[in-house]
């Protein structure tokens, strides 16, 4: 894949919409080969989930630099930077930080050096983005008055970053002030120069499940003096994928996935358990209850079916909530976009059945949250993919260890987006 701008974003366009964006994001073109730097920095040194030290240490120096109060270790490795700018909103802009357990396989010249993890989700351009725009916004409080938070969260891919900086007093021990707004981006598999956007409920809830079936283990060739868990469980699997077949309406929407399935070391003998992981994914709790409910009756059954000696364990692993976009935020953040990109650039999109936690930041604070996706694989690409009904096959998703966008105008565009969002909440004019 290319680094280089295919798609004329408007990162050299004269002008950017209004005065205020114009002006603040006037330095971005001398300030990109730092980003891309920074950027494929990141994406050579992966870190997982609460691991994230090195990537918190960068985040921590570079808001220093840039005048913002720091505080760090939140909840192990989060970061949050405060920019107090005079009367006016206070604004929260979001990056997530970690990395995934995946092995890349990109062959790219700045690859994760870190054998088995990568930023296959593109936590690293969120990062860099964040930073960019953070720079930007401080070099330009002369434009814009109000409290601009930046908050780089650790654990998304687990869903448990933004619930344990909660937890640790974000917000209930003034951490950072309450935020009015908060707003998040996530690079996604479509071209490089676009913005895809859902009103409403925008990302699904979803929840992992860890069940555990137990049974009598035996030789292999005496399977009547055992209680078989490998045909609980498989039985299990099969039974599992009426739930939404038959007890969820058609109107209504779930995803039941089991992605993992454990029992046994040897041929020739029956193992005393098996265990089965799954997900759940859904966009209503009345749905979510009855899902979750089902999976539950289904696995008990399983295992009395087999005249189990125990019931199944069943264990919740992970949970994330709905993400919903609060619509008038939305409409007023497109139109400043509309302004920076032209409508060309922006687009509506269906509901996602993948899930997130930075609406937790959001409803934790009684605040309206937009999310939007950013555009991040090489356009022609993309749109000869699209031209011939193959993006499925042909553009890697998000976890894929080809999973790299472009640097190209993903970190400029991303860059825009932040701040033109942050200043659409803003207060205008700088507090003197």
């Amino acid at each position: 894949m290319s680094d280089s701008d295919t798609t004329g974003t408007t990162a050299n366009a004269d002008p950017r919409g209004s005065s205020a964006p114009a002006a603040v994001l006037a330095p971005l073109d001398d300030r990109l080969a730092d980003l891309v730097a920074l950027y494929k920095d990141l994406h050579r040194h992966p870190e997982l989930g609460f691991q994230e030290t090195r990537t918190a240490a960068e985040a921590a120096r570079r808001l220093t630099a840039s005048g913002y109060d720091v505080t760090t270790g939140i909840a192990e490795t989060g970061v949050v930077g405060v920019l107090r700018n005079g009367p006016g909103p206070v604004v929260l802009l979001r990056a997530d930080m970690d990395a995934l357990p995946v092995t890349e396989n990109s062959g790219l010249d700045y690859a994760s050096t870190v054998p088995g993890r990568m930023h296959a989700c593109g936590h690293d351009v969120h990062v860099t983005c964040l930073l960019g725009a953070a720079d930007l916004l401080a070099a330009g409080r002369d434009h814009w008055s109000g409290t601009l938070i930046a908050l780089f969260q650790p654990a998304e891919e687990v869903g448990s970053g933004a619930r344990a900086m909660l937890d640790a007093g974000l917000y209930r021990d003034g951490l950072v002030p309450t935020p009015d707004v908060v707003l998040a981006q996530h690079v996604a598999p479509l071209g490089a120069g676009l913005i895809a956007y859902c009103p409403g409920p925008c990302m699904a809830a979803a929840d992992s499940l860890e069940i555990t079936f137990h049974g009598t283990g035996g030789h292999g060739s005496r399977p009547e003096t055992t209680t078989d868990p490998i045909l609980m469980a498989a039985s299990f699997v099969q039974r599992v994928q009426s739930v939404v077949a038959r007890e969820v309406a058609p109107k209504d929407q779930a995803v039941v996935t089991v992605g993992s399935f454990h029992a046994g070391d040897s041929a020739n003998v029956i193992p005393d358990r098996a265990v089965v992981r799954l997900s759940v994914r859904t966009f209503d709790e009345t749905v979510r209850t009855g899902v979750l409910a089902a999976i539950d009756r289904i696995a008990r059954a399983e295992a009395a079916a087999s005249a189990a000696d125990r019931a199944p364990d069943i264990e919740l692993l992970d949970s994330f909530p709905v993400t919903v976009n609060d619509v008038t935020t939305l409409r007023e953040v497109n139109e400043q976009f509309t302004e920076l990109f032209g409508p060309q650039r922006l687009f509506a999109y269906e509901p996602a059945t993948g899930s997130e936690d930075a609406g937790l930041l959001a409803t934790a604070a009684g605040a309206p949250l937009y999310y939007w996706w950013l555009g991040g694989w090489d356009p022609e690409e993309f749109r000869t993919a699209l031209a011939v009904g193959r993006l499925a096959q042909d553009i890697p998703s998000n976890h894929s260890p080809h999973f790299v966008p472009v640097v190209r105008p993903t970190l400029s565009m991303g860059v825009e987006a932040l701040t033109a969002a942050a200043l659409s909440r803003l207060g205008g004019g700088g507090k003197g």
